[in-house]
């Protein structure tokens, strides 16, 4: 997919970004968890991942064209978990995690680590995070598309360099 101008200023109509976000939906719901060989365990694909996808942060929308490219790419994610057999990045660090205790919700820092899985399929260069969370189950955090530029540089950008919130 070829767009003209800055991620900020393309406009996707309604009727399209709905489409691709109902075919999306289905086959992210339709993953659950899928063999990850690098990670010798399963991973995820749970609510944490979709609301992600959608959101950068608790409450903070991502644009438009941000969530439609995501949405657009979801359906190969499955797929690069299942033939992941090296991994690109690891990233450890702690952040605070918001925990159910005792019948209430609260905030802990926690150890978490994240893996970054880097495949090409067909015209598509795509960035997934596995996210960690210690004594916890690996899901799937994060899709990124392969598509900033470096204002000084010229050079293509994968990423801000924050798994949370890229």
């Amino acid at each position: 997919m070829r767009m003209e101008g800055k991620p900020q200023s393309i406009t996707i109509p309604d009727e399209q970004f709905e489409k691709v976000k109902s075919k999306a939906e289905t086959a992210y719901k339709s993953a659950a968890k899928i063999p990850c060989p690098y990670l010798s365990a399963d991973v995820h694909f749970s609510a944490k991942g979709w609301e992600h996808i959608k959101f950068k942060s608790r409450n903070k929308a991502r644009n438009t064209f941000d969530q439609y490219v995501r949405l657009k790419l979801v359906h190969l994610a499955p797929e690069i978990v299942r033939r992941s057999h090296t991994v690109q990045g690891i990233w450890q660090t702690n952040i605070w995690e918001t925990q159910k205790s005792h019948g209430r919700w609260i905030q802990r820092p926690r150890p978490v680590t994240y893996y970054e899985f880097i495949a090409v399929i067909g015209k598509a260069r795509i960035k997934i995070v596995v996210k960690k969370v210690d004594g916890g189950e690996h899901h799937f955090w994060s899709l990124i598309p392969f598509w900033r530029m470096n204002e000084i540089t010229k050079e293509r950008k994968l990423y801000d360099g924050n798994p949370e919130n890229d």
